[in-house]
């Protein structure tokens, strides 16, 4: 073979690696210059010259032919050492050498590789692990052992990287991987810690318990492999509650019942959050029953129960039901202890989910004596209406001012004395008698001194007697806002009562008091001093916020179309929906969500496209605010009714409010259900404006959902 060069000289030939097509020679020289020739198969032919210049010794010579080993035992010894000493940055770029060279080395080197990439705390070092599993699962003849996609799982999960901790999930899910449970706690304990990840952990669940569902229903040796436990269910409902997504909330308390979860007590706590967050007072009330016979030793974890029980009173302005609630939170505590012989606490219970006349309702099973002390969830929850102080439940004092001014809008202030005469015997070992005065004082400080009187008026007659500074307080208001009258009337009660007062000389007496009422031996304290600044505050807050607060009505119609929707009778529903309208009462995103739910079990997907209108007609005018939760539901729906220029205009509302969109989830339903349409179909084909429009759409929904 001659080698026509530019000029003669002397080479030693060193094989570098060879491949099906060809090998390459390096040639060096004293010219310090490095030339490659090419063998193509097919016979020698002569080949272009590339030059490069390298740094080779100045004392070079002539040299004998002497063989290194391939480039490709170079490359796999190179990274190796780079893994056994940790150098991942030096490793990953070998392994891309070694990739484009030859493809993927042995599992076992690679594998290796993701391991080591999975301990990583870099961000970096994680999503490069991530990639590269992406990589090999695209070599259909490649096995990663699930332990390897456990870990690295976790890893982002921990890092808080919850988008690509899913797709490891679902790709394992799709495989027939199912990790351990307690695996999949941790990564669910540390996937709900952000919004994001709050939004695809419920996401998650939701795949996770439909396919639990397949298999049972296929019965499936797999099945409890994947069924989610109670420590996974409560860790989602919280972040829910965290986060604010209480309508995707109340899809997992339904999935709990479809799966057979056992729902426990840190479970019922937050179950009655989100009830009360979406003013499902019906819903919540079952559990009482469940809940009211529980010893004492469960009083204090149950109080965020009755926090949220008493607020969806108030929000229905319920106010006697409030009242009856304040009075039963202490009854019959410790008559029912856990070792009675007649009850089985061991047992779970039923709590039907919508009417319980439904033939195939809802239920969700319950044990609310079960809490376990080491549960990851904070026992934490906002303490508005009751407070827990000596083993009792106690109302706040904003609950006793949002009582107080609910009466007195209804007009029921003898139904008031008779609560707060059962407060008090309920409440007197735990030294707050003082409750009545408290109230009373209130009354005077926002000028309600007829309604003051007339709850002294009902002390008087049950013969409860109060301190008599509850009778200087109103007599003091009574001079100064020159009520004579009144105020002589009140002090024939007080001699009547035989109290003794001393009217001092801060007050402002009228013209027409009587003289010997400044002889009494005793003297009132200073007016700043026996009004409660706590409770007369929240009173003048509730009537300020009682103005604006939500009408009781919005949560009575909404209450009535999800039950009508739960019950699959939509045209009731709807029937309510338009009194809605013709009332002229604004719907709120709880009204459209629980008719797309209706909808959606009958499968009426062209009834919600007509919501949808009406929605986006109602956020045109700045009325209404969707969820992420609401937009999701929707989305799913018009995916499954193939009403695509919809789900685009969705996820562009989605997008215009800064929210994350799951793709993953859309593309799996995408190719569930519309895996081959228009798979071959070219615009120019399309027969009608209509069609060629539709695809234009779906074409745009593929590429969003990165569908080829």
């Amino acid at each position: 073979m001659a080698i026509k060069l530019t000029r003669k000289v002397f080479v030693n030939p060193c094989f570098l690696s060879y491949n099906s097509s060809r090998f390459l020679v390096r040639l060096s020289s004293d010219r310090d210059t490095r030339y490659f020739l090419s063998k193509i198969f097919g016979g020698l032919q002569e080949s272009g010259v590339i030059c490069r210049h390298l740094s080779f010794s100045p004392a070079t010579s002539l040299e004998r032919l002497s063989w290194e080993g391939s480039s490709h035992t170079v490359l796999l010894t190179k990274l190796e050492n780079a893994l056994k000493d940790l150098k991942l940055d030096e490793a990953w770029e070998t392994f891309n050498d070694f990739i484009r060279l030859y493809g993927f080395p042995n599992h076992l080197l690679v594998s290796r590789f993701i391991t080591q990439l999975s301990y990583s705390s870099s961000p970096c070092s994680l999503q490069k692990a991530y990639d590269l599993v992406m990589m090999v699962l695209k070599e259909k003849s490649y096995h990663l052992q699930p332990d390897i996609l456990v870990k690295l799982a976790l890893s982002l999960s921990r890092a808080q990287m919850p988008i690509p901790s899913s797709a490891i999930l679902r790709l394992m899910l799709e495989k027939g991987m199912f990790p351990p449970m307690n695996v999949l706690q941790l990564l669910f304990l540390h996937m709900v810690k952000t919004e994001v990840g709050a939004c695809i952990a419920s996401n998650l669940l939701i795949q996770i318990c439909d396919n639990y569902v397949q298999f049972c229903s296929g019965k499936s040796p797999c099945a409890n492999l994947l069924k989610p436990d109670t420590v996974i269910f409560n860790l989602v409902l919280d972040a829910c509650v965290r986060f604010g997504s209480s309508l995707k909330g109340q899809q997992i308390i339904e999935l709990m019942s479809q799966t057979g979860v056992v729902a426990d007590g840190h479970s019922i706590i937050i179950i009655a959050q989100i009830h009360e967050i979406n003013g499902q007072r019906d819903e919540l009330k079952k559990f009482k029953d469940h809940v009211a016979p529980l010893p004492m030793a469960f009083v204090s974890h149950y109080r965020q129960f009755y926090e949220c029980l008493l607020s969806l009173h108030f929000k229905f302005d319920d106010i006697d039901a409030a009242a009856e609630l304040l009075l039963d939170m202490n009854r019959s505590r410790g008559s029912h202890p856990m070792d009675d012989p007649g009850k089985d606490f061991q047992k779970p219970r039923f709590v039907p989910i919508g009417s319980q006349n439904l033939r195939n309702g809802l239920k969700i099973q319950i044990m609310p004596e079960l809490i376990h002390k080491d549960s990851a969830l904070k026992e934490e929850g906002k303490s508005d209406l009751v407070l827990f102080r000596d083993k009792k439940l106690l109302p706040s004092n904003r609950a006793l001012s949002k009582l107080i001014n609910g009466y007195k809008r209804h007009g029921k202030m003898d139904e008031l004395s008779k609560f707060l005469l059962g407060l008090k015997k309920e409440l007197y070992s735990s030294g707050e008698s003082s409750v009545i005065c408290d109230v009373i004082y209130a009354c005077i400080s926002l000028g309600w001194v007829e309604i003051a009187h007339d709850i002294l008026d009902d002390m008087e007659s049950s013969g409860d007697s109060l301190d008599s500074s509850a009778y200087m307080a109103l007599l003091t208001a009574y001079y100064k806002r020159n009520m004579s009258r009144e105020a002589n009337v009140l002090l024939k009660q007080v001699r009547k009562a035989g109290l003794v007062i001393n009217l001092a000389n801060n007050i402002v007496l009228s013209k027409n008091v009587p003289s010997n009422v400044g002889r009494s031996p005793l003297s009132i304290k200073e007016a700043s001093s026996i009004y409660q600044p706590s409770l007369s505050k929240c009173l003048v807050e509730e009537v300020s916020d009682a103005e604006k607060a939500v009408s009781h009505i919005i949560y009575e119609l909404n209450s009535s179309i999800y039950f009508f929707s739960k019950a699959k009778m939509m045209g009731d529903a709807l029937n309510i929906y338009r009194r809605m309208q013709e009332m002229k009462i604004q719907p709120t995103e709880h009204t459209f969500m629980y008719l797309v739910c209706g909808y959606s079990s009958l499968e009426m997907y062209r009834d919600i496209t007509i919501l949808w209108g009406d929605m986006k007609r109602i956020m045109e005018t700045g009325s209404l605010t969707l969820s992420s939760d609401l937009y999701e539901f929707l989305l799913l729906n018009f995916l499954r009714g193939g009403y695509f220029e919809r789900v685009m205009e969705a996820i562009g509302y989605m997008n215009k409010c800064n929210m994350y969109v799951d793709k993953w989830m859309y593309k799996s339903e995408y190719l569930k259900i519309h895996k081959n349409l228009y798979r071959s179909l070219k615009a120019s084909k399309a027969r009608t404006e209509a069609q060629g429009k539709r695809l234009e759409h779906v074409k745009a929904f593929k590429k969003w959902a990165g569908i080829n």
